[in-house]
This record gives structure tokens, C-alpha cells and sequence, in this order.
């Protein structure tokens, strides 16, 4: 029988699946405004099938799968999708997740928003100047902020230190 409190809680179950789901929060991050924008067409066109999944449909690269990974060398991690700077190598870190990690950003490089899909609450970084999806933010990292910026690879484009 339906009454009142079964319709109610149906809403309210529907309205929380639509709010967390990658559809709607896509939308969300829409109404944003950012320095970099450009057709979702444009966005195709400037960025690999790889990049575009994980910096405009906020996807996730498989585990252990970028190069950045290993990357060692001094230097600097910008964005893909509009070469802004984001990380220094000084901050990376071996997290063994899988993922490029550091312990900070560079000043004003992100943003962040909640994430709370697939069921799980968590916090996404993107890029400050194009709003690209560049991966999670975790209280699980090293001294001296206990962050782990955990990224996906393919967001980023690695510069090396000029000698």
C-alpha cells in the first residue's frame, strides 16, 4: 500500500541517487565558471579518447598504468587539458595505490568538490583554470600536510626543471 512515508522516502531515495550520480554531477560542475572553456566537440578534439574520459567525464585510469607513475625527475605536473601548473615534484610521493601521489598542490592550481559516487564519500580535485577532473583528495599522506593527492596520469603532463 503506498501512504505518505513510503512515497516520501522514494523522493528522497531518488533525489539522493540523482544528486551522486556522474550524470548529475557533471551538470553541477557546469554551472561553474572557469578562465578555459570550450565545446564538449573542442574539448574531443584538444584531448585524447583517455583524457577526455578522465578530465571531462570524470573517469578513473587503470591502476599502475601511467608513466607519471615513475616519473623522478625535478620539475613540474601541469594539466592536460590547459597546461596550468599544478604540482611540483618536490611534493610526489610513493603512496603504492597505483596513481601519481603528492602531499600539496601548487597555490590556487585546484579546486575541490564532494564526490559522492559509486556510493562513497569523497572529495575530487579539479584543475582551477578548465575545472578538468584530475582524481581525489585523501587525510592519508605524509607529513607536513597529511594529504594524498592521489591523480590520474593521463590528466597531467609532466615539464622537467630546466638545468
Amino acid at each position: 500500500m503506498l501512504t505518505r512515508r513510503t512515497l516520501l522516502q522514494s523522493g528522497a531515495l531518488g533525489l539522493t541517487a540523482a544528486a551522486t550520480s556522474p550524470w548529475w554531477s557533471s551538470r553541477l560542475q557546469a554551472t561553474e565558471t572557469f578562465e578555459v572553456t570550450h565545446s564538449d566537440a573542442d574539448w574531443r578534439k584538444l584531448l585524447t579518447p583517455a583524457q577526455y574520459a578522465v578530465l571531462r567525464q570524470s573517469s578513473t585510469e587503470r591502476p599502475f598504468s601511467s608513466p607519471l607513475l615513475h616519473e623522478k625527475r625535478a620539475g613540474d605536473f601541469s594539466c592536460a587539458g590547459c597546461d596550468r601548473l599544478l604540482f611540483s615534484s618536490s611534493t610526489k610521493f610513493e603512496s603504492g595505490t597505483g596513481w601519481p601521489s603528492f602531499w600539496a598542490p601548487l597555490d590556487k592550481a585546484v579546486d575541490n568538490k564532494r564526490d559522492a559516487s559509486f556510493g562513497m564519500a569523497r572529495t575530487a580535485i579539479h584543475c582551477s583554470r578548465c575545472g578538468g577532473h584530475l582524481g581525489h583528495v585523501f587525510d592519508d599522506g605524509p607529513k607536513p600536510t597529511g594529504l594524498r593527492y592521489c591523480m590520474n596520469g593521463v590528466a597531467m603532463k609532466f615539464k622537467p626543471a630546466s638545468a
